[in-house]
């Protein structure tokens, strides 16, 4: 079920009305249940695989806090670990792992089969697995009590906004708002459907136009040369935020319908000066989770330059392959762990001032470089190969010594109407105006101040553009479903 289709908006209907018309003591009930139907909607065996996880950290959590040796903590911590990543390594990594392994084996002339399964990736299931195991370690440190109540974690982990495509949320944040007392909060529900209208558009009218011309050069590269792969490449770009803040957007929004508050997972990080920066604003869940469960236990930034280099690689490249079974994911993460390395190196962290002001002329060069250097990394991450990723690099600038030869016909190329083309500049043009702003100010809050008659004339374009591009049945799939 996905978020931008009519039987999502029908069903998210219904739970609100439920949810609102039953008793306050009976409402995680209601959140249960329609989680669970909505993670049964994909496919109703992974629901298996989400009840183990979800047992094997609650039991843990609770054994955890009746321990009171550290070597029985240290065993169930690592046991519950073990658990739930050997259920994501085996449905998300198995296959590539022996095909890997046979791959280095031709290497040396050694003929090997490997081993694979036809298994089919559960939705969600990174999202989910990080998010039991923060909670777990969490408890293990004595940052969190163990939730007794099992249907309340259970709903914890698997709250419909969230379990697909995140937040990956911290327990300390969600739980509680799920166990106790709710009451509607009408400006809290009005900013949460302004909240979901601004990722419709970023996800219909702006993502998916843009993965239109990004498929059509990035299915078949060797197809293309020149300005295509070029354009593709930097679409791209917008293409994945636009569709990934989109879906939280949504998932933040639809929560505030039910009076809880996820975490902020994107700020604006195209507008970032530094990687440092970008992945302070890029995914925020993910990178505080990596920052506070690997980077810094195992030293942070408080070791040698050398040591802190090592921990930086180790998260950046766990993050790539996070991220999906593909060595282009690893590259990726890797492309990042290095440009992030060699920034702290030459350009130590400073303390910035209290009111430092976004604009100037270094700023918006530090705004291209680092947007050129994201770009170029997401070529490794949308390629379906290593190859792929070269041939798109060695041949997006062939022909450039022609400038007018060079970007002549790319709508023709792309795929696109001169309309639609225009259509996608207007789009990206009030994107970029809303990032810019959202870096001094709350946009979508300052617009709820305004008159009426502004907010309804804003409203009323967001509709219209919805309207022309929003799918009958079932739109297309957000491309972190497939993590």
């Amino acid at each position: 079920m996905l978020f931008n289709s009519l039987s999502f908006a029908i069903f998210l209907l219904i739970v609100f009305i439920l949810y609102w018309a039953v008793p306050n003591k009976f409402r995680w009930i209601v959140l249960f249940i329609s989680s669970y139907y909505f993670y049964m909607s994909w496919n109703i065996k992974y629901v298996l695989l989400i009840l183990f996880t979800t047992l094997i950290s609650y039991a843990c959590a609770i054994g955890l806090e009746q321990a009171e040796e550290k070597k029985k903590k240290k065993i169930l911590i690592v046991s519950t670990m073990i658990a739930s990543l050997g259920c994501l390594f085996f449905f998300k990594y198995f296959n590539f792992v022996t095909e890997s392994i046979a791959s280095l084996l031709q290497l040396f002339t050694l003929q090997v089969h490997p081993v694979t399964l036809n298994l089919l990736l559960p939705v969600g299931i990174s999202f989910y697995t990080f998010q039991t195991l923060g909670y777990v370690i969490d408890v293990y440190r004595g940052d969190v009590r163990a939730e007794r109540h099992f249907g309340k974690y259970a709903t914890f982990i698997a709250f419909f906004p969230a379990l697909v495509a995140g937040p990956i949320e911290r327990s300390k944040n969600l739980l509680p708002q799920i166990t106790h007392e709710n009451r509607f909060d009408y400006e809290k529900a009005v900013s949460g459907l302004r909240l979901m209208a601004w990722g419709f558009f970023k996800k219909i009218v702006i993502a998916d136009t843009l993965a239109v011309s990004v498929d059509t050069v990035y299915d078949s590269p060797q197809s293309y040369q020149g300005f295509p792969l070029l354009v593709a490449s930097l679409l791209f770009a917008v293409q994945i935020y636009c569709d990934f803040s989109g879906y939280s957007d949504i998932a933040i929004g639809t929560a505030r319908l039910f009076g809880i508050d996820l975490m902020k997972n994107f700020n604006s990080p195209y507008f970032a000066t530094s990687i440092r920066e970008f992945w302070a604003r890029w995914h925020i869940s993910l990178t505080s989770w990596f920052r506070d469960y690997l980077y810094i236990p195992l030293g942070g930034n408080r070791v040698s330059k050398a040591r802190n280099a090592f921990n930086v690689m180790v998260v950046f490249l766990g993050s790539g392959l996070w991220h999906g079974a593909n060595w282009t994911y690893i590259v990726w993460g890797g492309i990042h762990g290095v440009g992030q390395v060699m920034q702290n190196l030459l350009f130590p962290k400073k303390k910035k001032k209290a009111k430092e002001e976004k604009k100037g002329l270094r700023f918006w060069i530090s705004v291209v470089l680092v947007f050129c250097f994201v770009t170029f990394a997401w070529i490794f991450f949308r390629a379906e190969s290593i190859s792929d990723a070269f041939y798109v690099i060695t041949h997006m600038f062939v022909g450039i010594e022609n400038p007018s030869q060079y970007v002549s016909q790319i709508d023709v190329y792309l795929g696109i109407d001169k309309l639609t083309l225009l259509g996608m500049f207007i789009s990206v043009v009030l994107l970029a105006i809303y990032d810019y702003l959202s870096l001094k100010m709350d946009v979508l809050a300052c617009l709820g101040r305004k008159k009426a008659c502004v907010r309804w004339c804003v409203y009323v374009v967001f509709i219209i553009f919805l309207i022309f591009n929003i799918p009958i049945t079932s739109g297309q799939e957000f491309i972190y479903f497939q993590f």
